[in-house]
């Protein structure tokens, strides 16, 4: 395949470990020309990956405009350039408008998946967001402010599908994400956690009830970079799959149903 030579690479960089990114992202920032990277979320550690020679520039004080600008400058000339994201890009990312406006230049956007918080919650918890007889679903959202949420969208309607619930971007209003669920007909005492700052080396893992969930935060003076998990997930019992069940066939194991 011939490269197109107008190209930007948006990397997952992971949840915070260094050695949680990709091996494709590792081996793009590499050979990266430039890298723009979230400064305020990605570890900094990562970048030591680099090239001595590269140009690195933190994203937390930029606007949209100097941001593109930046990587379509730097593309334009047939550099290799790499947006660096946390996590995974997809989820809460803000890259639908970086790649829009990158096209409009007749820049090529690729995209590298990472490690979100999502898994690195999950593993810090020790648990699996699904629960055989009890959920197959996962609502990952968040609470409204100063980026609005749809009102079909409120934590009080989602808590009525009882499914396992993980809120990004909420941990400072935890107190009213966690009586809005209550409102909408969560149990008080549904299991829930926090995870701060999953992978990193001050990780803090915190698990309560949904009622008890703020209080514990606020003694921990934990109030952002945290994902929250309600459900049944975190306290699931002797519940099992039926995928290893020695009476449930499919077509690589022989048995009856």
């Amino acid at each position: 395949m011939i490269e197109n030579a107008k190209t930007v690479n948006f990397v997952g960089a992971g949840p915070g470990a260094p050695d949680l990114i990709t091996v494709r992202g590792s081996e793009l920032l590499k050979t990266a020309d430039l890298v723009v990277y979230a400064g305020s979320l990605v570890n900094p550690e990562i970048l030591e990956i680099c090239r001595d020679d590269c140009t690195i520039m933190d994203s937390a004080s930029m606007s949209l405009e100097e941001q593109v600008s930046a990587m379509a400058v730097s593309a334009e000339t047939g550099s290799s350039v790499v947006r660096l994201h946390t996590g995974d890009p997809s989820l809460y990312g803000a890259v639908a408008e970086q790649k829009r406006l990158l096209e409009e230049r007749g820049i090529e956007v690729r995209f590298v998946p990472g490690v979100s918080s999502l898994q690195a919650t999950a593993a810090a918890l020790g648990i699996q967001y699904t629960v055989p007889g009890e959920t197959q679903t996962l609502i990952c959202t968040r609470r409204g402010g100063r980026t609005p949420v749809p009102e079909r969208e409120s934590l009080d309607k989602l808590a009525a599908h009882g499914s396992t619930i993980v809120l990004f971007l909420t941990a400072g209003q935890v107190k009213e994400a966690t009586d809005e669920l209550i409102e909408g007909g969560l149990d008080p005492e549904t299991p829930a956690a926090c995870v701060y700052r999953a992978s990193w080396d001050d990780e803090i893992i915190l698990r309560s009830d949904l009622s008890w969930l703020a209080e514990a935060m606020r003694e921990r003076g934990i109030d952002h970079q945290a994902l929250i998990v309600i459900g049944k997930c975190l306290d699931p019992g002797e519940t099992s799959s039926l995928l290893y069940d020695s009476g449930f066939s499919h077509r690589f194991r022989e048995g009856s149903l």
